[in-house]
């Protein structure tokens, strides 16, 4: 039996299994996106233009860009690192309650990041079409950011998809609401003692009868 996903606490964990499962493949690629785009920027995203100690933004000179830039993709490179553990060490987990944190976590992370690599997907290249001159450094590095950051948008999206559907099997798997059964009304108690089974009843206490006949005291004879 699977609960939200994987399955019940104390089996053998299998590496290839996991290792060939679409969320374990899209966890490992959001992580390597999210390397590549934080390390691009801050290699090569800020620039130093001639005559000026100033740093600029290699898109458009906008810092707000490269900062935006390194912020989601540090922040995605943790959070799959994170998950990824979580997913290796999920079957162990034997709470259902917990199980269902994680993937609630999961999706709602998932969703919400694959919103923002959208966002900085379109703030990203709108700063870089507008330029009038491309840099002679960085100008790769740039590109690249823009292109893994649209393969992110996808990759998250599919975790956040994958989050949902282990989510809607928990909550099919445990009813979060129980109702107990309507009493039947229409059956009666059966009477006491039931009918057709002959009853015990103890006669009363009633002394020895007198064998002689004669009721009443009879005094002693002398």
């Amino acid at each position: 039996m699977e609960t939200y996903g994987a399955s019940n606490a104390g089996g053998a964990f299998d590496f290839m299994n996991f290792a060939q499962q679409p969320q374990t493949i899209s966890r490992v690629l959001s992580w390597i996106f999210a390397i590549i785009v934080f390390a691009c920027i801050t290699a090569e995203g800020y620039i130093n233009p001639s005559g000026t100690s100033v740093q600029h933004c290699v898109f458009g000179g906008s810092l707000d860009a490269c900062h935006y830039g390194v912020g989601i993709g540090l922040l995605a490179f943790l959070a799959a690192t994170a998950f990824f553990i979580l997913d290796i060490y999920f079957p162990q987990i034997s709470n259902a309650n917990e199980r269902k944190y994680i993937v609630i976590a999961d999706l709602v992370f998932s969703g919400v990041w694959s919103i923002l690599w959208f966002v900085g997907f379109c703030f990203l290249t709108n700063k870089w079409v507008t330029m009038t001159e491309t840099p002679l450094v960085g100008s790769d590095s740039a590109r690249a950011v823009i292109t893994f950051s649209f393969f992110s948008i996808f990759t998250w999206g599919l975790l956040a998809c994958f989050a949902l559907r282990r989510y809607r099997q928990g909550m099919g798997e445990f009813p979060q609401s129980y109702t107990d059964p309507a009493p039947d009304t229409t059956a009666s108690y059966a009477g006491y003692p039931p009918v057709g089974v002959e009853s015990y009843q103890q006669p009363p206490f009633v002394a020895n009868p007198d064998p002689s006949g004669e009721g009443g005291y009879q005094p002693p004879v002398y």
